[in-house]
């Protein structure tokens, strides 16, 4: 059983540190001009959930889905600006389209939850040492 909780928060804080360093990709890229070859990409985390991953007898036997950091095509955001390099012919400058209150809600968010689980991870590796002093004593 504590193996299973050991397992549940060790997914947690890496599910959790995906999420920020997604947040953090994303505003990084916010002002940065898009290549005319290729469009803007987002960072975003995903978890494949396989039918036979997401059973209960799995979950209870510590086998989570590993999450993963995917990209997604951004929206664009035009500027008219003519003096940058990076400009049309019409002096439009793209940009990708990040929602800036999201992605920092997100890194909060991810930053409050990988706190928790930080603390819950202290937490049951506090008790199972104090069980292991006890066991030792008898």
């Amino acid at each position: 059983m504590v193996d299973q909780i050991f397992a549940a928060t060790r997914y947690g804080l890496e599910y959790e540190r995906l999420r920020l360093e997604a947040a953090s990709h994303n505003i990084a890229v916010a002002n940065t001009p898009n290549d005319t070859a290729q469009p803007a990409r987002l960072m975003r985390v995903s978890t494949t959930f396989l039918p036979h991953v997401g059973t209960s007898a799995s979950l209870m036997a510590g086998h989570f889905p590993r999450p993963v950091m995917v990209d997604a095509e951004a929206a664009e955001r035009k500027v008219h600006d003519p003096s940058d390099p990076a400009a049309d012919q019409n002096g439009m400058v793209s940009y990708p389209k990040v929602d800036l209150v999201q992605e920092m809600s997100s890194l909060l968010d991810a930053s409050r939850a990988y706190e928790a689980n930080v603390r819950a991870f202290n937490t049951l590796r506090g008790m199972a040492l104090h069980a292991l002093d006890l066991g030792g004593g008898a």
